[in-house]
C-alpha cells in the first residue's frame, strides 16, 4: 500500500487553538470565515463509524460545544455542520457560522461568491472565541468528554 500524505495527520491543518489525546480544534485559516472551525480526529480514520460509538459521541460533544460558543458569540444567522472528506479522507468536522452578509450566503461556502464583501470580525472577537473554545475543549477532555 503507497502512503498518501494526509495534512491532518503531516499538520494541525489550521491555526491550532487546542489539542487532546483524541482530537483538535482549529481555525480554518479562512480570510472570508474567520471563525471557521474545525474538530479534527486526531487517528487517522475516515468515517465516524470508524469510532467507537464512546469515541463518536466524544466527538461530537466537542462539534456541538464549538457550535454553542460560536452561537453565544457571533449570534450568527445559521451555523453550517458537515463531515465532507471527499478530499482530505481524515475525520473532521466543519463548524461554519453564516450571516446573511457573508460572500456565499445563503449558498455553501465552497459555491461561487455572491458578493465581494465578506463578514467582518475584529481580532479581539477572534481572540475571545479562541479562548472559550480553549477552556470548553479542556473541560470537556477533563470531563472524559461528557
Amino acid at each position: 500500500m503507497s502512503y498518501k500524505p494526509c495534512p491532518l495527520c503531516d499538520t494541525a491543518g489550521g491555526t491550532l487553538v487546542w489539542q487532546g489525546p483524541l482530537w483538535r480544534v482549529i481555525l480554518a485559516e479562512d480570510a472570508d470565515y474567520p471563525a471557521f472551525v474545525r474538530v479534527v480526529w486526531s487517528q487517522h480514520v475516515a468515517e465516524m463509524s470508524d469510532l467507537s460509538t464512546e469515541h463518536q459521541q466524544l466527538l461530537m460533544n466537542a462539534v456541538f460545544t464549538a457550535e454553542s460558543i460560536l452561537r453565544e458569540l457571533l449570534q450568527p444567522t445559521k451555523i453550517n455542520l458537515a463531515s465532507l472528506g471527499n478530499q482530505v479522507p481524515h475525520l473532521h468536522w466543519h463548524i461554519i457560522p453564516r450571516f446573511d452578509d457573508d460572500r456565499h450566503f445563503p449558498d455553501p461556502i465552497w459555491a461561487a461568491p455572491r458578493r465581494a464583501a465578506s463578514h467582518p470580525l475584529d481580532s479581539g472577537l477572534i481572540g475571545r472565541l479562541k479562548d472559550r473554545l480553549h477552556a470548553a475543549m479542556t473541560q470537556l477532555a477533563s470531563n472524559g468528554g461528557n
